[in-house]
């Protein structure tokens, strides 16, 4: 068995609609084609891809699962992003690999889930 790349993420919510405007409005993924499921949700695309699935607990659970520490995306337009996160009031986390020079930002979804956004290290910063 060899792996030939990431297929997607999952997360759980209670808030769908609020989480689907959420990685719409600030990440641009679009909500796309889900077969039918007997349980409700959204599955959120990047250009043709489903990367990330969205199923709606209704009530999520008090115990955690699993590790995953944070979902990364690649990304374009660091200024304009920023921009958005801090016109809906969300806090946020930018920070510049020193190797690379590729800019990491970090910041929260709806549920707590932590998304990291990695932009070219030719991308300008205006703060």
């Amino acid at each position: 068995m060899a792996i030939t790349g990431m297929n997607h993420f999952t997360i759980v919510t209670d808030a769908l609609e609020e989480t689907v405007r959420f990685y719409e409005e600030l990440l641009g993924l679009k909500t796309g084609y889900r077969p039918p499921m007997s349980f409700p949700g959204a599955w959120m695309y990047c250009n043709d891809a489903p990367v990330l699935h969205i199923v709606d607990k209704g009530v999520l659970p008090a115990e955690k699962a699993g590790i995953l520490d944070h979902m990364a995306f690649s990304a374009t337009d660091l200024n304009d992003t920023l921009s958005k996160l801090k016109s809906h009031g969300l806090a946020f986390d930018l920070r510049r690999q020193q190797a690379t020079g590729v800019w990491q930002l970090f910041f929260h979804d709806p549920n707590g889930a932590r998304v990291e956004l990695d932009f070219d290290a030719n991308e300008e910063h205006a703060g």
